[in-house]
């Protein structure tokens, strides 16, 4: 066995090829936060959290754009429907001020035709005015409902697609609450507040412009009232801006706080969690409360000022309308006419608000939709893929690369800071080592997780970042030890990793794993429903179903990531016993904490600071002075 004080440039290519055990002298450890394995990435801080920031600029609005693009004849039409609408509600007043100044002295004169042309007439534009409503609203809810769908689709697809580092640091609440209230809040903005958002505008411009018709001089004093009117709505919008972001940031941290209790209950109930969790909910929760309480005072605020301006115009105008008809400069009717088109123009004032309330909270609510689709993923598909050669031979397995390959999980604090690996094809290697020695790291980089910041990790000569990622998927296969197991049938589970399977192959997979018989027992077999994150069955059982899975996907280089950790011995020997069908031919990584896993593999490698101190057999290891002879001899000494 050999010793060196100083590992050589290429020292773990050099270490590839099964040759006698050597033990290399590990080199000082580059400073690392103790408390972090390097496993995992470190925890963001609270102002570099995604979720915190405002999307791009004119991201939302392209969003929003994209969304409604293939609607546009359908918005077209609606737009059309509530023009013919809104000129059918507002021909009342004119046909009022036609009845008293012309229809009731013709009536006089014995010639009721006019006034039974304006009853008709009005009647008609009642009717006309109820079914263009009822054809706006179908038209309107039909393309809000698809723009819905389209969104949410797009926001459970993207967040599929998202890198492993995105979603160890954008929590899955947040996701939740992105596909969740946020849509929400744009369901409540199409479905109603754009409509009042169109019927107030066209009533304001449509009642301006009769309003000057009319009398122009009465009329620009009602269109002068604008001017305000549009300062305080500017007002109320620039307040409110900040106190949606705050409602919205708000909601998702209680849907957060919510998700995680509720996916933790075992340890939460294990650990008497609930009183401290009660009151971090109720934070959450004011917090919550807090900011809809804002909103709604800013609300009110807007309503108050917008109603005292209106009334005040309105007063005004009927003032100097009474003395102009008193004075016989204006006929009774006009005056009429423009106080019922004055109550209609600003009776939408409170309306305007519920707009502008929606407006707020939903644009809110778009910023931080399209601040989640903005993300692109840290591991992007390659331009020009480059395909897998054909495999040497009749076996499966691959050969595998580490050259010269550097990772860190944040600038300065690298993991792996070079790293040469060589995995002949067919080889089964395992990976030993303290926590945080880099082991997960470096499956993580061979399942493309992660790129490496520097190097390269190739299969059988290929870069994995110039594979498409199906064919990596198909080629390279992880069990991990969290076995998670979705809602639906063992069948169903373990076809995940052959969708296209037939039941006799599910099953056969099954019986090669050895957890056949346990399924079977089971209250309907295969077709047994496994229940949220397999909660039906035991944590051992839900390994066992893991590896089916795996040996189903056929992958040429498999990666188990402590994937025994949760078996007891029994499950573990029968998991070991069906390891050596399941292995026969493939490439393999284990990447283990039990060294009664390591016993199965060709080769180990003993792992601290990212770098590989020992390489040899198993036997050779344990036979000699090393780290890996004192772990195993520490193991064994356990068992006694």
């Amino acid at each position: 066995m050999t010793t060196v004080t100083e590992p050589p440039e290429e020292d773990g290519s050099a270490l590839a090829d099964g040759r006698p055990a050597q033990t290399v002298q590990a080199p000082e450890a580059p400073h690392r936060e103790p408390a972090r394995s390097p496993g995992t990435p470190p925890p963001a801080a609270p102002d570099d959290d995604t979720d915190e920031h405002p999307s791009p600029p004119g991201v939302s609005r392209a969003l929003l754009g994209s969304l409604l693009r293939p609607h546009k004849w359908r918005t077209a039409l609606a737009m059309g429907v509530i023009l013919l609408q809104q000129a059918a509600v507002l021909a009342g007043p004119l046909l009022v001020a036609f009845a008293i100044d012309r229809a009731i002295p013709a009536l006089r004169r014995d010639d009721s035709g006019p006034l039974i042309a304006v009853v008709c007439v009005y009647i008609v534009c009642a009717l006309a005015s109820g079914l263009l409503q009822a054809l706006f609203i179908r038209v309107s809810a039909r393309v809000s409902q698809d723009v819905l769908l389209d969104l949410r689709g797009r926001i459970f697809r993207h967040a599929q697609a998202l890198s492993l580092d995105f979603h160890e640091r954008y929590t899955s609440g947040r996701i939740i609450a992105r596909a969740t209230s946020d849509v929400d809040a744009l369901r409540e903005l199409l479905s109603e507040g754009l409509e009042e958002l169109i019927q107030v505008a066209l009533s304001a411009v449509y009642i301006s412009v009769v309003l000057l018709a009319l009398d122009w001089e009465l009329g620009a004093a009602a269109a002068a009232s604008f001017v305000p009117l549009y300062f305080i709505a500017r007002s109320f919008r620039r307040r409110t801006r900040e106190v949606y972001r705050r409602t919205r940031t708000a909601v998702a941290s209680v849907i957060v706080r919510f998700t995680e209790t509720m996916n933790g209950i075992r340890p939460v109930q294990a650990f008497r969690r609930e009183e401290a969790n009660d009151k971090e909910f109720h934070r959450l929760n004011s917090a919550y409360r807090r900011a809809n309480g804002d909103s709604a005072l800013e609300m009110a605020r807007f309503v108050v000022s917008a109603r005292t301006m209106a009334n005040a115009v309105i007063a005004a105008i009927l003032v100097w309308g009474a003395y102009r008809v008193a004075d016989g400069g204006l006929e009774l009717g006009v005056m009429a006419a423009f106080v019922l088109y004055l109550r209609r123009l600003y009776d939408p004032v409170d309306r305007l608000g519920m707009f502008l309330n929606s407006y707020q909270s939903a644009a809110a609510a778009l910023d931080k939709i399209a601040a989640l689709l903005a993300n692109r993923p840290a591991v992007p598909e390659p331009r020009q893929p480059v395909p897998l050669p054909a495999p040497q031979g009749e076996e499966p397995g691959r050969e595998v690369v580490f050259d010269g390959v550097r990772f860190a999980y944040r600038e300065g604090v690298e993991v792996l800071p070079r790293f040469d690996l060589k995995i002949p094809a067919g080889q089964t290697v395992a990976v030993v080592g303290a926590t945080g020695a880099g082991k997960s790291t470096l499956a993580k980089l061979l399942v493309r997780f992660y790129d490496p910041t520097g190097g390269r990790v190739r299969l059988d000569g290929v870069d994995l970042r110039d594979l498409e990622t199906p064919e990596l998927r198909r080629g390279v296969v992880m069990v991990t030890q969290e076995s998670f197991l979705f809602s639906g049938t063992v069948a169903e589970n373990i076809a995940v990793g052959r969708p296209d399977a037939t039941r006799e192959q599910v099953e056969e997979a099954a019986r090669a794993i050895g957890a056949f018989d346990f399924i079977a027992a089971l209250p309907e077999g295969f077709d047994t429903d496994v229940r949220k994150r397999g909660g039906r069955i035991s944590a051992g059982q839900r390994q066992l179903v893991a590896f089916a899975r795996a040996l189903l996907a056929d992958p040429a280089v498999l990666i188990l990531d402590e994937a025994t950790s949760s078996l007891d011995i029994p499950g573990e020997r029968a998991v070991q016993r069906a390891m050596h069908t399941v292995l026969a031919g493939r490439t393999a990584v284990i990447v283990a904490h039990r060294l009664s896993t390591v016993e199965i593999a060709d080769r180990v490698l003993v792992m601290d600071a990212g770098r590989i101190v020992e390489d040899g057999r198993p036997a050779e290891l344990i036979g000699g002075t090393g780290r890996f002879a004192t772990l195993h001899r520490a193991w064994r000494d356990s068992l006694v």
